[in-house]
C-alpha cells in the first residue's frame, strides 16, 4: 500500500542527502518521481545536500496545490511514480492535507523530509501536521552531534556565533555560515538550554576570568 512518511531529524543529520539517495536508488529501477522542496540552501527549485550533490526540483512556495500539480501533471501524460518533498517543515498545514490526498486519491507513496521543532524548540506547522497524517515516521539515523560530543536534539539559531531565541520562525541559513550572518548549530538540550554555541563555550574557555591551572 502506497505511504506518506515522515523521515525527521535535527539539522545536520543527512536528511537531504537520504532524499538524494531515495532518489537515485528508484530512478536506477527505471521509476520517475516528482520533487518538491522549499526555501533550499542552494536557492529555488533545488534539492541540495552539505555533500555537494544538488538535484532540480519544484518550489513548493505558499500558494502551491500540491496535489493540483500531481494531476496535472498526469493529465498531460507526464509519469509519477512517487513523490519527494524536502525542508517539508515549511509547507503549509494545508500542503501536508495534499500530500495525504496525493497518496491516497493517486496511491503514490509520498517520502517527507524535514525538521521537526525551531529554534525555540517549538514545532513547525508542516512537521506537526505530517506527525498527524503520516503513515510513518522514521528518526532519521545519522546522529548529528553538539560540540560537546552529546547527541544534537535542538536546532538553535545563531548571529555573530550567539544564540538568539527571538525572531521569525522561518530565516534560510545553514550550519556553515560565516560568524557575521545568521545561521544554525544543532546543540544537546543541556547547553541549548543554556544557550551555550561552540562559539561561545569556546570564549569561555579563553576568559582572563577562567582561574588557571598550574603544575605542581
Amino acid at each position: 500500500m502506497p505511504e506518506l512518511v515522515f523521515f525527521s531529524g535535527t539539522m545536520d543529520c543527512g536528511k537531504s542527502t537520504l532524499a538524494l539517495q531515495i532518489e537515485h536508488n528508484r530512478t536506477a529501477r527505471g521509476l520517475q518521481g516528482l520533487i518538491f522542496t522549499r526555501d533550499d540552501r542552494a536557492g529555488e527549485g533545488k534539492l541540495s545536500s552539505r555533500l555537494g550533490l544538488v538535484t532540480d526540483a519544484v518550489e513548493a512556495g505558499p500558494g502551491l496545490d500540491l496535489y493540483g500539480y500531481v494531476v496535472e501533471e498526469l493529465s498531460r501524460g507526464g509519469r509519477v511514480d512517487y513523490v519527494i518533498v524536502d525542508e517539508a517543515q515549511f509547507l503549509l498545514s494545508g500542503q501536508i492535507d495534499q500530500l495525504a490526498r496525493i497518496v491516497d486519491d493517486l496511491e503514490l507513496d509520498v517520502f517527507a523530509f524535514g525538521i521537526t521543532t525551531d529554534f525555540r524548540t517549538r514545532l513547525f506547522p508542516g512537521s506537526q501536521r505530517l506527525i498527524e497524517l503520516a503513515d510513518r515516521l522514521e528518526t532519521l539515523q545519522v546522529e548529528a552531534m553538539c560540540w560537546c560530543g552529546a547527541r544534537a536534539t535542538h536546532n538553535a539559531r545563531t548571529v555573530g556565533g550567539e544564540m538568539v531565541v527571538e525572531g521569525e520562525q522561518v530565516v534560510v541559513g545553514d550550519v556553515a555560515q560565516s560568524a557575521a550572518e545568521v545561521g544554525y548549530e544543532v546543540l544537546c538540550r543541556r547547553h541549548h538550554r543554556r544557550r551555550m554555541t561552540s562559539a561561545t563555550a569556546r570564549a569561555a574557555a579563553l576568559s582572563p576570568d577562567v582561574l588557571p591551572v598550574t603544575a605542581t
